[in-house]
């Protein structure tokens, strides 16, 4: 800007940059600066800088209106104080930081030893000062005319109990999709394409789970081994989406490439949640680059150690925390949250380390003033809240703890499934996570839908390797297999690694089957891994943050039978979960009686044919029994008011390595349950009638309906009567939404 610069003293709120008639706004936090100066940089004149000092400040956010500042202009910041890292303070005039409220990235940061606001392999370290100037390599912010035509997209607000979750990596999911132009593969633009959005509307997907889409640099230890941050979590601008995810260049049209993106996908009926790791950024520890925070005011927005505040409390295994106790970086996080929500439009958020967020003074706080701040905003509260609820700190692993209105990663859920189809599981245990976990959310006042069910995610072994892999093998990613958890409950079927065993193969596809079912026959919300519904394998690696590539990358040429098979049996999953409403209750089983002479919502069935007792839960071997939830009326109402009924379901579990015939509970009448759906490979009866044997497979499952009235199910007696039983009005018809996911899974089988 080579001509005169006309600055008045603006205003103080809202941070960041805000386009008026006439130039922008700016407005800083720092309460520790003596001086901050606005530079503007000119892409066409390599770079230039021009340097404006913000005249005003007030209540410590400097802040000033610089007339004929436009969108497109390129800025950052140079913040003056005092440098005393031993005292928290590591302002450095000669670096230039990016705007923490940047709502795009104008120019991506250069690996440069200038980054560092000390002297890299100086004698004093992290002690000595920097003079070097950064601006030729900082990352620039983008100042943007946010405008979008939304036109009546509208959220789609999915209930809990109806939502099916779908976590995946935004470039991971489509860079292989070969039916859209290669320049738009792995980009928000293939997210939102035709290709992508009926794939999942037909699996039966209500809302994707995005891993982290804020603005993130790849670590120069990963760019050293010719590696990268695949997964995003070292965020470095809560406000500013990831422009390499875009396939347009230009921060305005990559911006409403990502809003088309939503806007897309909720005219599917699908939800957008963002992963986002708020709890640290990507300067790392005292041994980081000064790129945002830490030279804006260091000892505001991140937690120092109390006796050495030269260094930093690390809760994330990161190098920092963000410091939640302090208003300013509260109310970061807060405004990021409600620009997402208000101008994104974006569905919800899942916390990453979420206990890192809630630790106050003296540690982890139910009531501390992240979840107060939330809990009380007419925005957020209105949006679907998922913790991961634990850190890396002592006291972090929350699971459990969490107030009213948060959902949470159930952790315990993922390693009891685990252990259970690897045949080292408790019965006991596995029945908690069946029924909704109300042992670890019931106290609170919530529902089921608090847990959500995993059995994989990013972070671990995908369900292939699950049951390939005792080991991780994880050697690629450059650490000699030290990195990523080694304790994983998995089981490699007989032999580690692929292998040509047809015995093997056939375990390995009827365990991943059980796994699966077991997902979406629990209460609960369940969350499905992107790559598990097509046989991904990341070839034994659990811990792929730096693999962007084909281990990382999802498959789209469907040559691979059991890829198929394993997509329709999800799809089927899906249905029957929705055809069931007793499958995915809104309120946790009481263990009553329905009603005078009918059976108890949910009753634990041992295959000699009688109620489970405790002494069986007991005994610590059983590897078999069955879960029988009553059907009829609810004593729940659906969206429009109207009582929820379903059929009664028998779920059948069998771990054991040998088939085991089980007692099935009566039905009533002499009449059969239905086999709706088994893990099984040998062929199997469609109908079973009351108290006959069923023959269940060696690790299998299997599922049964019957529209028929409920009758009380008698200790072991085959051929207990069943005379004087009042049949139930015949079951109504499914719901709208229900029609529409069985159409989605018949459209696509004809189809593919």
């Amino acid at each position: 800007m080579s001509r005169p610069i006309k600055v008045l003293p603006g205003y103080p709120t809202p941070l960041g940059p805000t386009v008026e008639k006439g130039g922008v706004n700016f407005a800083l936090f720092s309460a520790n600066a003596t001086k901050v100066e606005l530079c503007l940089f000119d892409p066409s004149r390599t770079y230039a800088e021009t340097r404006v000092t913000l005249p005003e400040c007030t209540n410590q956010v400097w802040h000033g209106f610089v007339h004929g500042v436009r969108p497109g202009q390129l800025y950052g910041y140079r913040v003056h104080g005092p440098y005393e890292p031993r005292n928290g303070h590591r302002f450095n005039p000669n670096k230039v930081l990016l705007d923490p409220y940047a709502k795009a990235i104008g120019r991506p940061l250069q690996w440069s030893p200038e980054l560092f606001g000390y002297t890299l392999e100086h004698k004093d370290a992290d002690l000595s000062f920097d003079e070097r100037d950064s601006a030729p390599f900082a990352p620039l912010g983008a100042i943007v005319d946010t405008s979008f035509d939304w036109g009546r997209d509208r959220a789609p607000r999915t209930p809990w109990h109806r939502t099916n979750i779908y976590e995946l990596h935004v470039k991971g999911f489509t860079r292989l999709m070969e039916a859209i132009p290669e320049a738009q593969r792995g980009a928000y633009a293939a997210l939102a394409s035709d290709e992508a959005v009926d794939y999942l509307k037909k699996l039966g997907v209500t809302a994707v789970e995005l891993l982290p889409v804020h603005h993130h640099p790849d670590d120069s230890f990963l760019l050293d081994k010719n590696l990268s941050n695949y997964w995003g979590y070292n965020t470095l601008s809560f406000f500013a989406f990831e422009p390499s995810y875009a396939s347009a260049a230009d921060p305005h049209a990559a911006l409403r490439e990502f809003k088309g993106m939503v806007k897309r996908l909720h005219a599917a009926g699908i939800e957008v949640i963002l992963d986002v790791a708020y709890n640290h950024t990507a300067e790392g520890n005292q041994m980081g680059p000064t790129l945002t925070f830490r030279g804006l005011d260091n000892a505001s927005y991140y937690r120092l150690s109390q006796p050495a505040p030269r260094y930093y409390e690390d809760f994330t295994g990161c190098g920092n925390t963000m410091s939640m106790r302090h208003p300013a970086s509260l109310r970061l996080l807060m405004d990021s949250l409600r620009y997402w929500v208000t101008e994104m439009h974006v569905d919800g958020f899942r916390f990453d380390l979420a206990s890192a967020l809630a630790r106050e003074l003296h540690g982890w706080d139910k009531l501390g003033s992240f979840f107060d701040a939330i809990g009380q905003d007419p925005v957020l509260t209105n949006v679907k809240l998922i913790a991961e609820p634990w850190d890396v700190g002592m006291g972090g692993y929350q699971v459990g703890n969490y107030p009213t209105g948060w959902a949470e990663w159930n952790g315990r859920y993922r390693d009891e499934v685990r252990r259970f189809w690897k045949g080292a599981g408790f019965a006991g245990e596995l029945a908690a996570r069946l029924s909704g976990s109300a042992d670890l959310y019931d106290h609170s006042g919530r529902h089921p839908h608090a847990s959500i069910n995993f059995i994989t995610c990013h972070d671990g072994f995908c369900l292939r390797d699950l049951v390939s892999y005792n080991d991780k093998h994880n050697f690629a990613n450059g650490d000699e297999n030290r990195d990523g958890d080694s304790h994983n409950n998995s089981w490699n079927c007989g032999e580690e690694g692929e292998t040509a065993n047809s015995a093997i193969q056939a375990l390995r596809f009827r365990q991943a089957r059980n796994f699966l079912a077991t997902l979406f026959f629990s209460q609960g919300v369940p969350m499905l891994l992107a790559g598990d519904d097509r046989w991904h394998t990341q070839q034994g690696n659990n811990n792929c943050y730096c693999q962007d590539n084909v281990r990382s990358w999802l498959e789209w040429n469907w040559s691979d039978t059991t890829a198929v098979k394993l997509r329709d049996f999800i799809r089927e999953l899906i249905v029957i979960r929705a055809e069931y409403p007793v499958l995915c209750r809104k309120n946790f089983l009481a263990g009553k009686p329905l009603g005078p002479g009918l059976p108890k919502e949910v009753l634990w069935w041992n295959v000699e044919g009688r109620e489970m007792t405790q002494a069986d839960w007991d005994c610590g071997f059983i590897r078999c029994f069955g879960m029988h939830l009553t059907g009829g009326v609810l004593n729940e109402n659906d969206e429009r008011g109207r009582p929820r009924k379903s059929d009664s379901v028998f779920l059948l579990l069998n771990a054991h390595h040998e088939d085991l015939r089980c007692i099935m509970p009566p039905t009533g009448a002499a009449k059969a349950w239905k086999l709706r759906l088994t893990t099984a490979d040998a062929p199997t009866p469609g109908r079973v009638s009351g108290q006959h044997w069923f023959t269940s497979q060696a690790r299998s499952l299997a599922l049964f309906a019957t529209a028929l009235p409920p009758v009380p199910l008698q200790p072991a007696a085959p051929e207990a009567s069943l005379k004087g039983k009042t049949p139930q009005q015949p079951f109504d018809a499914r719901k709208d939404w229900l029609s529409k996911v069985r159409s989605r899974i018949l459209l696509g089988r004809s189809k593919d």
